[in-house]
Parts: C-alpha cells; structure tokens; sequence
C-alpha cells in the first residue's frame, strides 16, 4: 500500500504547495473542469449578448432555443468575436475529451511522487495538448472571416450555401472511416503506452508530451470540428453534441461508432446536396 510523503520538515507554505503538487490527479480533474467550464461560460456569455434571429425550422422554437441554434451577429459580422469563440469552443469541446489523457498522465505520475520520484505537474501536459489547439483555433478564425466575406457564410454564423454544407459534411463522414482518422483515436484511447515509453521528467519534456498528444487529438478531431461551419460555429447545440461524440470516441467504443458516426455525416451530406440540387431543378418552386 502506497504512503503519502511526508512534508512536515518544510515550512507550512510549501509543505502545502508540495503536497498539491504530489497529487497530480486532483490537479489533473481540476484542470479539465475549470478550463472547461471556463470555455462553456464564455460562449454563455457570447450568445447572450447576440440574440437569435431565427429562420426555417429555427423560427419555430422557442426564443430562448433560437438564441442557442442560431445566434445572431447582425450587419456588424463576427470579426470582433471570431477568435475569441473559437478559442472557448475549442476549451469547450476538446477539453473534457482529454480527461482520460490528462487523467492517465496523472495516475502515473501520482504513483511515481509516492515513490518520491520527480514528476511534473499535469497543467504542464495540459499546455502542450491545449497550444495545438488554440493554433486550430486561430487557423478556423481566419477561415471562418474568409469564408464570411466569399459570403459562404451568412450573419448567423452557419452556412450560407447547401453545396458548402454537404461537401463538409460529407468530407467529415468519409473521414471517420480513413486509417489515419484510426491511427490518432487509437493513441488518444490509449495513452498509457505512449506514455510509457516516451515518459519525461522535466518540464520541457512533459510539455513535448503534451505536443505530441494534441496532435493526435487534432488528426482525430479535426474534420468533426468543422461540422460547425455547416451548423452555425455559435450552435451551442450542436457544440454539446459532437463534444459528447467525441468524447464517447476516445472513451474507447471501437471502429463500429466512428463508422455509425461517418455513416450518419455522410447521408446528411448527401441530404444537403440533394436539397441544393432539387431547388435549381426546373419546376422547383422559388
């Protein structure tokens, strides 16, 4: 059985930073809850401020739903917000969906500062991971202020076009069934034996850790994320949804969900298409 060290010869202040420190874990689960929490509180407080305009089968919900499906950035555009959303919908989604990583690290390292080995804390590891995803972030901003201005994109934030829906709908589906979309998930279902024998004592190299893992997030994730250009990057909804996809993914299901989960892009895709076509087909009612 495991003994808790011993800090009692050092100063009240840093006995208690050290033992913080020697349970990594509780680090590691405080981490993801408040920078997660922290990203959903932002885009709370993004869409309060833009109010719903809704339209379609959105019109039809109530006030309150409209606001969450199709925020509303009226003649002003999104270039004052863009990066910001971005940056909160990637803590939002793609943090909770490293819990198992970042809780994996923690177990191990929690075991090696019992043994009175030098470890590094998991907020260390969680930088690494979250600075791939803040350059995702700032490479969707531009394209989403691109997109906007080729008018792909209209003030709600959600696809202007149904061709441009379908063809990212349906590049995410088939992507859900490549073997490199298998290649990543696999190292971010299973990160002990990556972190077995790539395990680093120092901050530099945690930090490499965490690199190395955020990429295999992003090479997994990536095309699911830009769904949001086809549902409306502010579409609270549908962030939760593919957020809860994602993390069911990496919680370890198998090739059968992934390929449940492309099988569905892909007839969405080809749904977008068809409605796309049929509205130019002669007959078709303007």
């Amino acid at each position: 059985m495991s003994q808790t060290p011993d800090f009692s010869h050092l100063p009240a202040p840093t006995a208690g930073l050290a033992a913080a420190l020697a349970r990594p874990k509780a680090i590691a689960v405080g981490c993801v809850v408040v920078l997660a929490g922290l990203g959903w509180l932002t885009l709370a407080w993004l869409v309060a401020g833009m109010g719903g305009t809704g339209s379609g089968l959105t019109g039809m919900l109530p006030m309150s739903l409209q606001a969450l499906c199709q925020p509303s950035f009226g003649k002003a555009g999104p270039g004052a917000v863009v990066g910001l959303m971005w940056a909160a919908m990637t803590l939002a989604m793609m943090l909770p969906t490293a819990g198992p990583m970042i809780l994996t690290y923690a177990e191990i390292a929690e075991t090696a500062a019992r043994k009175g080995e030098r470890i590094v804390s998991p907020l260390v590891l969680a930088a690494g991971y979250g600075l791939i995803w803040a350059g995702f972030a700032a490479a969707a901003s531009i394209a989403q202020i691109a997109l906007t201005r080729l008018a792909l994109l209209d003030h709600t934030m959600a696809s202007a076009s149904g061709l441009f829906s379908g063809a990212i709908f349906l590049g995410a589906g088939v992507y859900q069934f490549t073997p490199l979309k298998h290649a990543c998930l696999t190292q971010c279902q299973r990160p002990f034996p990556f972190f077995f024998a790539h395990w680093q004592a120092t901050p530099k190299g945690v930090f490499r850790i965490g690199l190395q893992q955020g990429l295999y997030c992003l090479g997994c994730c990536w095309a699911m994320m830009l769904v949001m250009f086809a549902v409306g990057t502010m579409n609270v909804v549908w962030m939760a949804g593919l957020g809860i996809v994602m993390a069911i993914e990496k919680i370890g299901s198998g090739r059968t969900f992934s390929h449940v989960v492309g099988t569905g892009l892909v007839l969405g895709g080809i749904a977008f298409l068809f409605t796309a076509f049929a509205a130019h087909w002669p007959g078709a009612p303007v």
